[in-house]
């Protein structure tokens, strides 16, 4: 047997290995109780942290209900550098916008690809893993706006709570936690990371903790990972206690509709296996599933705007603006060139040295998502930062536009240019990594809408991008403030600089000016992006707020024994990346469940922080 054939086999020896030890340990229940204290509907990132920590009080009775399978069914999951293959997956939702006007024109039908998980842990099995809390402006802005109890002072406990920080320059810091189910590793993947941080610094930025004590600056990326794997919220806090007793986990549950009865939340319905099931709570029913289908079973179930309700059928049960509000990051990708090969290619991740490093050792570049920094700008400390950058250090090659064109809902009429322009840079032995400025806090708003009563009909997903004119002069002063990059010594010294992002293939914007304001705008238009962070749809407010679904309790107005437990009820989308904000507010919410202060001892720490 020749060398390429004993790699071969062991490799596939490796692969078999490793993933028999990884079968689907999902512990369905024999047969459903008639009733539980707590039913939970959507096991995504807030969900499964939910499930944990009611089921803690052995007292209790916890179902937890999700549309999706096991996590397990998909290898890919697993590998951080896999994360965009998990798209378009059987565990992903495959959701469309509706036609935008104003971005995404680029677009197959101006339809922008909005990605959410359908599996057990959610959209925390899609994500690029990326562990930012936000700014602590944030949270003393929703405070302000009538949220008691959610100031920073108020939150940071939470997030310290779940922490098992493995980056060891942060293991002393009052600001992370040692020992929480939510393990927080290193991002950093190639000597590229270096070159962003320099590069920053010579513009005036710091090098910050993202997550300490000040948000501004650059930050090497920190990720949800443990021991080169996702660990996602259902490795990270589901999986852990599936075994309890007063714990059902059941998968490939589709909820229907929340039962109500003189406006009291009293039960759900579901269909498993093509049969429907009613199942009743005896304390709360608690939806928890996502931005896009939280508001889905509210309206469903009655709750919603008034006139919506009535176009479709729906007997009304409680007028709330369900559905509004909604927000969502937006990016755009700026290319640039790196002559030192350190950039990471596809020829470099299919090796087999590569492939077996990780299969044996969990280490090499398929242990991170190359997402590996991330940077934040402000024109005034005392206010949340109004754009972020994410440094990829993944590069696209001509052989993987198909993929591109399928992730993006890209219109197949630019595939052929497209592919001529990655093409060129193979051709050149030029190596290419990606900035990605992103817009924190749009003044543009969107919403969820119901297409019919059909529980199974996808919903209408309207997040009006670039509706504002302030949102596109922000996004526009981010392509500029990335372009300086390329004028630094350290770009200069791969190679890189801020011409390169101009060799982009833009047919739509041929007859602007390259370089210009008018050229980037066109660009922007029509290469948008989302950067999978929706949230507000189930807006957080003080009672007598017009604008809130739920109170600062999370209980939906006008209907007891219902709360809201996701990043739907932000007040306002945090700056930065949307997971650990989910996991803190599901953290908050058990304890208010519960009616327990879990992180005393924490907050005696955290008070003057």
């Amino acid at each position: 047997m020749g060398t390429k054939g004993a790699i071969i086999v062991l490799v596939v020896g490796v692969s078999v290995v490793y993933f028999t030890n990884r079968k689907s340990q999902t512990e369905e229940p024999v047969s459903f109780n008639s009733s539980y204290d707590y039913i939970i509907l959507g096991a995504g990132t807030a969900g499964c942290v939910l499930a944990n920590r009611l089921s803690e009080d052995p007292e209790s009775s916890v179902l937890i209900l999700e549309a999706g399978g096991s996590e397990d069914e998909n290898m890919n999951i697993s590998i951080p550098i896999a994360s965009s293959s998990i798209q378009l997956s059987k565990q992903d939702w495959k959701f469309r916008t509706v036609s935008q006007k104003k971005a995404c024109l680029a677009m197959k039908d101006k339809k922008c690809a909005w990605p959410r998980g359908r599996v057990l842990g959610g959209t925390s099995n899609l994500n690029f893993m990326q562990h930012v809390r936000g700014s602590r402006h944030d949270y003393h802005g929703w405070a302000k706006e009538g949220c008691t109890g959610w100031s920073y002072k108020d939150v940071l406990p939470y997030f310290i709570k779940s922490e098992d920080i493995q980056i060891p320059e942060l293991q002393s810091s009052t600001y992370h936690g040692k020992g929480g189910y939510l393990t927080i590793s290193d991002g950093s993947a190639t000597p590229l990371n270096n070159v962003y941080s320099r590069a920053m610094q010579e513009l005036g930025h710091p090098i910050t903790d993202c997550n300490g004590k000040s948000q501004i600056g650059y930050c090497t990326s920190q990720e949800t990972t443990r021991n080169g794997e996702r660990w996602s919220s259902v490795k990270a806090f589901l999986r852990p206690v599936m075994k309890r007793q007063n714990l059902h986990v059941s998968s490939n549950s589709h909820v229907t509709k929340v039962l109500i009865k003189d406006k009291k939340a009293i039960g759900v319905s579901f269909v498993k296996d093509n049969r429907k099931y009613v199942i009743m709570a005896n304390k709360e029913v608690i939806v928890s599933a996502g931005a896009v289908q939280s508001p889905q079973i509210l309206m469903l179930s009655g709750i919603g705007p008034k006139e919506h309700l009535k176009s479709i059928g729906i007997p009304v049960v409680t007028d709330l603006p369900v559905g509004e509000n909604l927000q969502d990051h937006i990016m755009t990708i700026v290319d640039f060139h790196d002559n030192t090969s350190s950039v990471t290619t596809k020829s470099k991740i299919i090796s087999p040295i590569t492939i077996i490093q990780y299969l044996a050792f969990k280490s090499g570049l398929m242990s991170k998502t190359h997402l590996e920094g991330t940077a934040f700008l402000t024109d005034d400390e005392k206010l949340p930062p109004s754009l972020q950058f994410h440094f990829s250090s993944l590069m696209f090659d001509s052989t993987m536009v198909d993929l591109l064109f399928s992730l993006l809902n890209l219109d197949q009429k630019l595939k052929d240019g497209t592919q001529r322009a990655f093409q060129r840079n193979v051709d050149r032995n030029i190596g290419t990594f990606m900035g990605l400025p992103i817009l924190l806090h749009p003044k543009s708003k969107g919403t969820i809408r119901l297409q019919s009563d059909d529980p199974f009909d996808p919903p209408l997903i309207d997040p009006n991008y670039l509706d504002h004119p302030d949102d596109i002069k922000m996004f526009l002063r981010g392509v500029r403030e990335m372009l300086k990059l390329g004028d630094t010594a350290a770009f200069k010294s791969i190679g890189a600089s801020s011409q390169d992002p101009l060799e982009a293939y833009t047919p739509q914007c041929d007859n602007t000016s390259p370089g210009s304001d008018e050229y980037w705008i066109c660009r922007l238009r029509h290469y948008t992006y989302t950067v999978f962070h929706p949230t507000s749809t189930c807006r957080m407010g003080a009672k007598q707020d017009p604008t809130a679904v739920v109170d600062p309790e999370l209980r939906v107005k006008g209907v007891s024994n219902l709360r809201v437990v996701d990043a739907s009820v932000m007040r306002n989308v945090p700056s930065g990346n949307t997971n650990a904000p989910t996991i803190m507010i599901a953290e908050k919410a058990a304890d208010m469940i519960r009616n327990i202060d879990s992180v005393k001892s924490i907050r005696e720490r955290t008070d003057k922080l």
